[in-house]
């Protein structure tokens, strides 16, 4: 066994996450070679269950179990495991919720003693009555629901991977009744994944039915898991919010997949990924060399976050800061940072509009931070008519957040970051024509993040627990180099901007998740931190570096700091259990304790040394 290849292959499965079609696509040569699949993964399924059980202390004869079955293979997935779970004692009542089921794995559930309750009238399941009345259909329903709210564990097998766009007919009625129609799970985040310890408790069957299993949304009823068991690769909707706050603790059953050659549709950051962007010192380096950051942050009314950013950039491993701002701003960032130079300079990277007014807030065009920001953009422009237009591409790279998220021009080129949350997304997707608001971009984050992408050209960063990057560039960053030009800019005028290099943007989108900041880190300032954060790693990369893989290292460096800060092990995304590798491991991981954005800011360096070590 080559154990680096090895070693590679599963961190691999537990970081990436393929589209439904590429599963089926990959465990096809298994089927065909007879590799008993549907068995295997109802054995994970069962022990997972009886897992459940027994952490709650709750003996697996003693456990009343109801298994919602759908009519494909993730219905049989779950017979099979239903009737292993009946045959060590439990008492299991399927509840069918198609017109059919998978037919050996019926029999089986049978054989081992389950209970059976059949719900549409039109169904052409074995020895099971059918054509009863619309009112016998309707108290058959209210059975199985109150009979679902009394178990121990609902086990959910109703559709699997099938699914396309929100759950309808009697497996909608089911998943509404049960769980939650279409709003984001209302949970507190636990560490490890760990459940709330109230009955019943919700096992899903590769993934919860009613969530979209491709881009991670939410459009329907769906029931939420305490424990997620999916087969063979990650799907997207186990890391991709909101969907994956949906799929509780998640164990993968390694089917042994060829994964070689097969391009994941979303990876996670990890700290061995996010190691990657710090870039240790050379012996012969100066200040300059360790890469500048310019900021043009905070503002009369908001002066905090000028402090938050500039303390940030500053601890995340950079030479230098420049800083630009008001005279009062100036006053508070170097008191909090003696080390900044204030006033125009070279630099490697910018950072703008963190506590900066917005248009709607600075009505009469006032604000001299808005005014500036504004003319060192217009340099970031695309237009047809421009005598250069290949001078937009040999800007340095720059962190557009918050405020000046309305002064983006129309077309940018990949080097622009994009900061916005929900609302902030939905405004600048708004004033580009699209018919969305704070609620639509919180359910199908993926898909307004990647039209935000295509729309503006630029990095976006769509923050949140999970946070997703969508940019240029494969996973080959050889197509998403940039241009790591030194700038100048007077807060007079604009116009002195110095360029160097170019860059090449591949028009294939990438999209990366960060997802290990604790929730913790919801708290004001935060952005204003993950900005300066992100900014600096971008001055101090190599020409060749990939954008988007550097703005999500960053987010992942911001929520180690954070989850550092409040001492917490709960976290967005926790990688899943390996089915049989190993022991899980005892539960019970620390919740931690409040923080503020200044806590973050100084357990970055402490992030650094645990990423270094």
């Amino acid at each position: 066994m080559n154990v680096q290849n090895d070693g590679n292959r599963l961190h691999l499965l537990r970081h990436a996450a393929y589209r439904a079609d590429d599963v089926r696509a990959m465990e096809r040569p298994l089927l065909d070679d007879g590799v008993p699949l549907m068995r295997m993964a109802a054995t994970a399924a069962a022990h997972a269950t009886a897992d459940l059980l027994e952490e709650e202390g709750l003996a697996l004869d003693n456990a009343r179990i109801v298994l919602l079955a759908g009519a494909g293979d993730n219905g049989g997935d779950g017979l099979y495991a239903a009737a292993a779970l009946s045959e060590n004692g439990a008492s299991v009542t399927a509840v069918t919720v198609g017109r059919s089921v998978h037919e050996e794995a019926f029999a089986a559930f049978v054989r081992a003693g389950g209970k059976v309750l059949v719900l549409d009238p039109a169904s052409e399941i074995p020895g099971c009555a059918a054509g009863f009345s619309a009112g016998e259909a309707g108290e058959r329903l209210r059975a199985a629901v109150e009979l679902a709210q009394h178990s121990h564990v609902i086990i959910d097998a109703m559709t699997g991977i099938g699914l396309k766009g929100a759950l309808r007919g009697i497996a909608g009625t089911m998943a509404s009744s049960l769980g939650v129609d279409g709003t984001v799970p209302d949970r507190t985040a636990l560490p490890d994944g760990d459940t709330a310890g109230e009955f019943p408790f919700v096992v899903a069957v590769d993934v919860p039915s009613g969530v979209g299993v491709d881009d991670g949304s939410i459009t329907g009823p769906y029931i939420p898991a305490d424990v997620t068991v999916t087969f063979g690769a990650l799907k997207p909707c186990t890391m991709l919010p909101p969907a994956s706050y949906a799929c509780g603790r998640v164990t993968l059953v390694d089917f042994g997949f060829d994964i070689e050659g097969v391009r994941p549709f979303v990876r996670m950051v990890s700290g061995d990924s996010a190691s990657e962007a710090i870039r240790l010192p050379r012996l012969a380096d100066a200040k300059y060399a360790r890469g500048v950051t310019g900021l043009i942050t905070g503002s009369v009314r908001y002066p905090g976050a000028a402090v938050l950013s500039c303390r940030a950039a500053a601890r995340t491993n950079v030479g230098l800061i420049r800083y630009m701002g008001p005279e009062r701003t100036r006053g508070m960032v170097l008191n909090a940072v003696p080390e900044a130079v204030i006033g125009k300079g070279r630099v490697q990277s910018w950072v703008v509009g963190s506590g900066v007014p917005d248009g709607e807030t600075d009505e009469d065009d006032a604000d001299v931070q808005r005014q500036t920001i504004a003319k060192l953009l217009s340099h970031y422009a695309l237009n047809d008519d421009d005598e250069d237009p290949d001078l937009a591409y040999e800007m340095p790279p720059i962190v557009v957040d918050a405020g000046a998220l309305d002064l983006l021009p129309d077309e940018v080129p990949p080097q622009v970051v994009i900061t916005p949350h929900a609302a902030e997304l939905a405004a600048l997707l708004e004033l580009r024509g699209e018919d969305v608001d704070a609620r639509d971009v919180q359910l199908e984050p993926l898909h307004w993040a990647m039209r935000a992408h295509e729309l503006t050209g630029a990095t976006v960063l769509l923050k949140g627990a999970i946070s997703i990057v969508v940019g240029d560039g494969p996973d080959d960053a050889a197509d998403a180099t940039r241009a790591k030009a030194a700038g100048s800019l007077s807060g007079d005028d604009a116009d002195d901007i110095e360029y160097e290099g170019d860059t090449d943007a591949s028009d294939e989108p990438r999209v990366l998740l960060a997802g290990r900041a604790p929730a913790w880190l919801g708290t004001a300032g935060a952005g204003d931190v993950l900005a300066g954060v992100v900014g600096a790693l971008l001055a101090q990369q190599d020409d060749d570096a990939s954008i988007p893989q550097v703005v999500a290292d960053g987010a992942y460096l911001h929520g180690y700091a954070a989850a550092i800060a409040s001492e917490s092990d709960q976290r967005g995304f926790t990688p899943p259990t390996i089915y049989g590798a190993s022991s899980r491991g005892p539960l019970g991981g620390k919740l931690g304790h409040p923080i503020v954005a200044s806590d973050v800011i100084d357990a970055i360096p402490a992030a650094f040394r645990q990423l270094l070590s």
